[in-house]
């Protein structure tokens, strides 16, 4: 049988065939007398099957019965053709209410079995239980399925996680809808892939390298692509910055809730350069569905065309997939935006903004810490490391002090009010320091007062006042005093 899709709906195609048949006899009714042996012409006929499309033949009495029907309706004549829906339109009959409950509570269960296996397990159900009607066939099963919308879906996480039940939650109660940045430079998406190819390391061992990929959300242009070992904040960092200097500063930036993309140094490095960072929803890689298929095009295209290497390399890697992104991905056309994602990059418009130099964008990518610094020896501690603070910022409590976890040669110290930096901060050298040179402390600058004479100004007040307020004296003197000698 053919696809109803084709042709339009079920309906209308019987429809329209049945009017294409007494079409001729309502545009030139047939002498009184003569309709009969009309209808046994057409009946004689072979027509072709609107659904089957095979040749058919209907009977005299039934084009009479389309004939009448189109003729005494004056408005559509082509609607009172259609076939009439059948009244348990949308029941399972096939299906008891019983095991129909049974179904929805096992699909509840198991949202990730296929038709096939609900179907099976419901047949155990049904004869477990003399009181079930008997166990329904596939078909059955799956059109239940399909027709109340419980489609087969995969775990997005491990079961029973909040995160995926959070997850899982948001997808049935909210619907998905695909979106488009309307600015090139508006919003970037970042992510990590785990790669199928496996590269040596210096230590002899095989390891599958981490893909970052940045893409612009409109233009779907490769900002930058860059395989690494380790899927941490330091490759992020480096990758991104590159993807920063290459293109522009984007205006937002969506992302996983990975660690490196969690880390201090992110996060806080994207608020400095004005850049509003955003996560998808933990388990939803749907949400960041155009980094998917990149992905996918990085393993079908790239990674197949590399299959024949067998001694390849990080190096070889990265070089074959960087002329692979300039000189395939940025110039094919694409699917949906037919146009290739360099032409709609350059064709803006654009809300991009210039980027900083180098040393300023690793400034950026630094995370702020509060430190105590240590009285004894004017010194704090960062990540297990002791570093010791200017003696002229010896006065200062509580240091700010920014740095990066992969990069302790670059500690510095901060204003506490405008967050500007004022010096770099260096570990303790304790072999140095063992010379027994000391730099002399200058006094802080306040202006000398005379020593102290006599009484305390209060104390003077306090018995001033209890003076005036003629109470005798609250103590009894033990000795008298002694009489002046002559």
């Amino acid at each position: 049988m053919a696809d109803d899709d084709d042709g339009g709906r079920r309906h209308e195609r019987w429809a329209h065939f049945r009017f294409a048949v007494i079409g001729p006899l309502l545009a030139a009714p047939p002498p009184k007398g003569e309709l009969q042996q009309a209808l046994e012409e057409l009946a004689a006929r072979k027509w072709r099957h609107p659904i089957t499309k095979e040749p058919a033949t209907w009977a005299p009495s039934t084009i009479e019965r389309w004939y009448y029907r189109a003729l005494h309706e004056r408005t559509d004549p082509v609607r009172v053709l259609q076939r009439k829906l059948r009244k348990d339109l949308g029941r399972t009959i096939a299906l008891s209410e019983p095991l129909q409950a049974k179904l929805v509570a096992q699909y509840q269960a198991h949202k990730s079995w296929s038709a096939q296996l609900h179907a099976d397990n419901l047949a155990v159900l049904a004869a477990e239980d003399s009181a079930l009607a008997r166990a329904p066939s596939y078909s059955t099963v799956r059109r239940f399925l399909r027709a109340h919308g419980l489609d087969r879906r995969r775990l997005l996480g491990p079961r029973g996680s909040p995160g995926a039940k959070r997850a899982e939650e948001r997808l049935e109660r909210r619907e998905v809808r695909s979106y488009e940045a309307e600015y090139v430079n508006g919003l970037w998406h970042l992510d990590f892939h785990l790669g199928s190819r496996s590269v040596p390391v210096p230590s002899g061992r095989l390891v599958r390298p981490v893909l970052l990929g940045v893409l612009d959300d409109r233009s779907r242009l490769c900002c930058h692509a860059q395989w690494y070992l380790d899927e941490d904040s330091e490759s992020l960092i480096h990758g991104l910055s590159q993807a920063f200097q290459k293109r522009r500063l984007p205006r937002s930036l969506l992302s996983d809730n990975g660690g490196p993309m969690e880390a201090g140094e992110t996060r806080q490095g994207l608020a400095r350069l004005g850049i509003v960072h955003d996560n998808t929803l933990p388990y939803s890689p749907y949400q960041n569905a155009k980094q998917e298929v990149f992905w996918a095009q990085v393993e079908g295209r790239l990674l197949k065309m590399l299959e024949g290497v067998t001694d390849l390399t990080l190096a070889q890697l990265n070089e074959a997939t960087q002329a692979w992104v300039e000189m395939e991905y940025q110039r094919k056309v694409h699917d949906e935006t037919h146009q290739t994602p360099l032409a709609r990059y350059l064709a803006g418009p654009d809300v991009g903004r210039p980027c900083p130099g180098s040393e300023e964008l690793r400034r950026a990518f630094l995370a702020e810490v509060q430190r105590t610094q240590r009285r004894s020896d004017g010194t704090v501690s960062v990540e297990g490391v002791r570093f010791e603070v200017p003696n002229r910022y010896r006065t200062l409590h509580r240091v700010s002090i920014r740095y990066a976890g992969w990069d302790l040669g670059r500690v510095y110290l901060l204003d506490p009010h405008t967050g500007a930096i004022l010096c770099p901060l260096y570990p303790v050298d304790k072999e140095r320091n063992a010379d027994g040179q000391r730099r002399r402390i200058e006094p802080p600058a306040i202006a000398e007062a005379p020593p102290p004479t006599g009484m305390a100004p209060l104390l003077r007040k306090l018995l001033a006042d209890y003076a005036a307020t003629g109470l005798p004296p609250a103590y009894l003197p033990k000795h008298e005093p002694e009489e002046e000698k002559p």
